[in-house]
């Protein structure tokens, strides 16, 4: 437990597993309060792993519980603004001021990209590019008016820093955020408002743990399994390494939102075990 973001708010999509509740939980731990959304329920281009469920969303909310902080939960679908929307206002309705945002939602699914149909470009556009934008839209008009400053961090990838094969609508929208954050970044530091996004390699969480990422990784076997793809998830990265941990990622989302990190805006922050540079 620490006090590096004593008396401070986040607001966090995606937060009912997998990163978005490690985030929570990293960021109670050392003092925030938590505003969590999540959609709770599937999403039709995704079939190869399911989304979280309210049971998981209660879950995180009793983990931040136990941390002697406090949690609200709000399920709403990233691409509806309005309730989206609705959800940040009952935030600020419990804790007056939301001070940092964590826009971390988001899909995965598998295709090559001249066979990605365009209801799955369609919803993962939605979802992972302008569901960020609806996120930091929501937010950014309270946090300009309290006057406080802030911190807003988009939950990018690897892939959106270099082309990953079998992920073309993926790797568009990640490489979407981070023009997104570069612009908001110069909008915003008049108001003292801080934004950056962070670049994960594989996490170990269920958004990688399917079928679907094995199958990209061993193409020629008719049932993919995790063994027939650690060679691969390993390739992808600098250090010999699978993949990294949802708190490797956590962590970084603190520094940002941190005074640690008071003078750093306009930056894609790579946790990707040197992914980026293989």
């Amino acid at each position: 437990m620490g006090d590096r973001l004593a008396g401070k708010v986040a607001f966090i999509t995606g937060a009912a597993r997998g990163q978005g509740r490690s985030h929570a939980i990293r960021l109670a731990q050392e003092g925030a309060d938590i505003v969590g959304v999540d959609i709770c329920s599937n999403v039709d281009s995704v079939t190869t792993y399911p989304m979280a469920t309210e049971a998981e969303f209660a879950e995180t909310a009793e983990a931040v519980s136990s941390l002697g902080r406090r949690m609200i939960t709000r399920v709403a679908d990233v691409r509806n603004f309005a309730d989206l929307q609705a959800a940040f206002d009952a935030g600020i309705a419990e804790f007056g001021h939301v001070d940092t945002v964590v826009a971390n939602a988001g899909i995965a699914s598998f295709s090559k990209s001249w066979e990605i149909t365009p209801e799955q470009w369609q919803e993962m556009i939605d979802i992972n590019l302008t569901g960020v934008f609806h996120t930091a839209k929501a937010a950014i008009p309270s946090m300009i008016d309290a006057g406080r400053g802030g911190t807003i961090t988009f939950t990018s990838s690897i892939g959106g820093l270099k082309g990953v094969q079998h992920v073309g609508h993926y790797v568009a929208a990640k490489h979407g955020i981070v023009g997104l954050m570069r612009t908001m970044a110069n909008e915003l530091a008049p108001h003292s408002i801080r934004v950056n996004t962070v670049h994960p390699t594989n996490v170990d969480t269920l958004m990688i743990k399917n079928s679907g990422t094995y199958g990209m990784f061993a193409p020629d076997q008719p049932e993919p399994t995790l063994e027939h793809a650690m060679s691969g998830f390993t390739s992808l990265n600098a250090l010999e390494v699978p993949w990294v941990e949802a708190i490797d990622v956590s962590n970084a989302v603190l520094f940002l939102a941190s005074d640690e990190a008071r003078y750093v805006t306009g930056v894609p922050f790579p946790v990707d075990a040197g992914a980026a540079v293989k």
